[in-house]
């Protein structure tokens, strides 16, 4: 798999002909744009980023489910919230 890298870009092309890629100036700066509107939250996302210090083992078991943990950790917060508040 791919690392992801804030450099990295996808240029149209073609997977059945390995000549048709096009890297002129044009379409690295519409492969720029497209990035762009891909980085971060949707817009109208109710999520806030904060920082919050765990237990290690906390984090680790989250971690160990695969992708998705940060989700389930706000699914279980969003539980016990609702506990506190009623």
């Amino acid at each position: 798999m791919m690392a992801k890298n804030a450099s990295t870009i996808a240029l149209e092309a073609d997977p059945n002909d390995p000549e048709d890629f096009d890297v002129s100036e044009s379409g690295i700066e519409q492969a720029l744009v497209a990035r762009r509107k891909r980085v971060g939250r949707p817009r109208g996302s109710n999520k806030e980023p904060v920082t919050i210090r765990l237990d290690r083992e906390v984090l680790e078991r989250f971690k160990a489910t695969g992708p998705g943990w940060q989700a389930r950790i706000n699914d279980v917060l969003r539980k016990a919230s609702a506990q506190l508040s009623g």
